[in-house]
């Protein structure tokens, strides 16, 4: 991979896995939190949840404002409050500081993924961008896999508050390099090339720049509102990232209580299993961003290159969870988990991938939408599973949600999901000459 355009790529890498640790460190500090605060397993749920409230907010609006003010402002003020409101969290003395503070995070993390669909946008060639949504992305599980013994470490030895003290100061330590070494297009950096830039924009001009490229789709498209709110491709896709987000908060927030109480750990040995399931996520989704665009490389087929990795993703997924439910076995809870995390991850760049195929004008819009299916997801999965759980007192009723949730998903995507249908995902698909 040649180019300045993947160096971007490296920065957007960073600062998710960035995101998702600050996001996650939560979870493993739920334990001293819930006795010194005296919670019960409704409020943690909660606490939880309150990321999603806030994140509901800024992650739909957030594409308007990435849309209009470009990413590196944008992305330049979200990691610098969330950096704040992480360090804050070490501040907690009762429920509603604990429940602001994670809702503060959720408003300042929220224009983080349209950012990067803008930046991808802008600076990627078409057939480039499952690969890039995928080394993107890629941080996700990546950060949940090194943040697990790394963060539960930090708890044993340092203790709680000085672990988000320490999250905290890791996104100022990336504010000036992305600041550094960031524009909003790539025509603006004096390190792309002529030949990146032909590369990039297949083969259009590079006088005709990005502002101006845009300016004119937002033109010709007009007001948004309607296709991305009607069209049944997108509102499929919508869906199935609901409940994508549904399970990755289920176990981004709840997965070290379920293994502590259910099969009595202490946090380091949490800390150690709940890794392997975002390690098999991380493979995956590496692996599978590549196999989407090599696949639209060969046949030019956007159902296949995009919907048939979402729906085989998800129907793994499920199936996964069937053992954890039946046999009551840590081993086997550890590996079922860890199929249906990785299979579920699996295909989030294709998710990704259909805004920018069927949306190229508005992709921060689209991906507002989309994400605000997801940042619901990240409030109500964690509040039901803890409702659930102080209910039933085990985790058994959440796994059955969860799995039925997934085969929702899976039918909407097989009857209604056809990228391949709408004009500017065909233009997309076109042969691009080969190049940097």
């Amino acid at each position: 991979m040649r180019g300045y355009r993947w160096t971007v790529v490296g920065l957007m890498f960073v600062i998710t896995v960035i995101n998702y640790i600050d996001r996650s460190a939560i979870a493993y500090a739920i334990g001293p939190l819930q006795r010194l605060l005296h919670l019960d397993p409704a409020q943690v749920g909660l606490v939880l949840g309150a990321f999603g409230a806030g994140y509901t907010v800024t992650t739909f609006f957030g594409g308007i404002w990435v849309d209009r003010q470009g990413p590196r402002r944008v992305w330049s003020l979200s990691a610098l409050v969330w950096s704040l409101s992480v360090a804050g969290t070490a501040l907690a003395a009762g429920f509603a500081w604990l429940w602001g503070v994670r809702a503060l995070l959720g408003l300042a993390e929220g224009p983080n993924f349209p950012s990067m669909n803008r930046v991808v946008g802008d600076w990627l060639a078409p057939r480039e961008r499952a690969i890039a949504l995928g080394w993107g992305l890629v941080g996700v599980p990546f950060a949940l896999m090194i943040g697990a013994p790394l963060v539960s470490q930090l708890v044993v030895r340092v203790g709680w508050r000085a672990m988000f003290l320490i999250l905290g100061a890791l996104g100022l330590l990336w504010l000036p390099f992305w600041l550094a070494g960031m524009r909003d297009v790539p025509e603006e950096h004096p390190r792309v090339s002529r030949t990146e830039l032909l590369h990039i924009r297949a083969g259009e001009p590079p006088e005709v720049s990005s502002r101006t490229r845009r300016a004119r789709q937002l033109a010709e498209a007009g007001s948004p509102w309607r296709q991305l709110l009607t069209n049944p491709t997108l509102l499929a896709n919508d869906w199935a990232f609901f409940v994508f987000g549904y399970l990755l908060f289920f176990f981004l927030g709840w997965l070290p209580t379920y293994l502590g109480t259910q099969y009595h750990l202490n946090l380091g040995r949490v800390g150690l299993f709940a890794s392997l399931p975002w390690l098999f996520a991380t493979v995956l989704l590496a692996a599978t961003g590549y196999l989407s665009d090599l696949v639209l490389k060969r046949t030019g087929n956007l159902r296949y290159a995009r919907s048939y990795p979402i729906w085989i993703s998800l129907l793994l997924s499920g199936l996964s969870l069937l053992p954890v439910i039946l046999v009551h076995r840590l081993e086997v809870a550890v590996l079922g988990i860890s199929l249906a995390v990785g299979f579920g991850m699996a295909a989030n760049s294709a998710y990704y991938a259909v805004n920018v195929d069927l949306a190229p004008s508005r992709t921060g819009t689209a991906l507002g939408v989309m994400d605000t299916f997801f940042a619901v997801a990240g409030f109500v999965a964690p509040s039901v599973t803890g409702f659930l759980v102080q209910a039933s007192g085990g985790f058994q009723g959440a796994f059955l949600l969860l799995g039925a949730l997934l085969l929702s998903a899976v039918l909407a995507v097989l009857v209604f999901h056809h990228p391949e249908r709408t004009p500017a995902a065909a233009a997309a698909a076109r042969p691009l000459e080969e190049g940097v």
